[in-house]
């Protein structure tokens, strides 16, 4: 089962609000879902980003990776982990 970590849209129309989730690669976006890992707001100045990191540092040395978006929030927030 491959593992994914990305983002979950929520939020009204045109005020999306995200979440970070570790998920199977072959679940919907916005469906089921192994563990919530953080949160992101793109609507607030500076864009507000919310992360557990031991929690995204342990799915990413189980072999999880990350989609080109959360790699840039995970950079962004400092976390280091094993990619394969």
């Amino acid at each position: 089962m491959p593992v994914k970590i990305r983002l979950a849209r929520h939020g009204a129309k045109k005020k999306p609000f995200y979440r970070i989730v570790v998920s199977d690669s072959e679940a919907p976006r916005d469906g089921r879902f192994l563990e919530t890992v953080g949160t992101y707001n793109p609507l607030c100045d500076p864009a507000e980003i919310t992360l557990k990191q031991d929690r995204v540092q342990y799915w990413m040395e189980q072999g999880a990776i990350p989609t080109d978006t959360v790699m840039s929030i995970i950079k962004k927030e400092g976390v280091t982990g094993q990619t394969p």
